[in-house]
């Protein structure tokens, strides 16, 4: 029996990424970095329902939704009201292992990483604290990755999906 792997992980994943108070000065550069847990939603009914859909039925399941995730970034502060700023980031890799009868084991994982731009709009409310609020973009990249062993044979091992989306914070 053939298992067709596209789109039976459903991944979506957020990392605990914030964003520090690097708006000291009125202008100038800037750099800085975030790490922080990373966590996952794998879609385990969806893994079930696509297996079974390949005659398999599962008997359980494991997850690996926690990652380390980081952030680094730069930017230039034109005054005290805006900044561009750019970053690369990657939330780390998670995955799942589900067991099945037929004996067979289906496994998959992803690797989440990508570059964003922004605009910042600064705000400040005292001299030590600030509000902010950005708009931009960001291009992401995940890498998927399939295996299958005793009856579960997968049909499509490697994945590699790319978009560019808009963000607002």
């Amino acid at each position: 029996k053939r298992i067709n792997a596209s789109g039976k992980l459903g991944l979506v994943a957020n990392a605990g990424i914030g964003r520090p108070g690097t708006f000291a000065a009125d202008s100038g550069w800037y750099v800085g970095g975030n790490v922080g847990q990373s966590k996952a939603k794998i879609d385990d009914e969806r893994i079930i329902s696509g297996l079974l859909g390949g005659g398999f039925a599962t008997t359980s399941t494991g997850n690996d939704d926690r990652h380390f995730g980081y952030k680094v970034f730069g930017g230039y502060q034109f005054g005290k009201y805006f900044a561009l700023e750019s970053g690369y980031f990657d939330l780390g890799k998670f995955g799942f292992t589900a067991n099945t009868q037929p004996p067979g084991t289906f496994s998959g994982n992803i690797k989440l990483k990508g570059v964003n731009l922004d605009a910042v709009g600064i705000l400040p409310v005292t001299n030590k604290y600030f509000g902010f609020a950005r708009v931009g973009v960001n291009y992401a990249e995940a890498k998927e990755t399939f295996a299958g062993t005793g009856a579960v044979h997968v049909h499509d091992p490697n994945r590699n999906h790319r978009a560019v989306n808009s963000k607002s914070v």
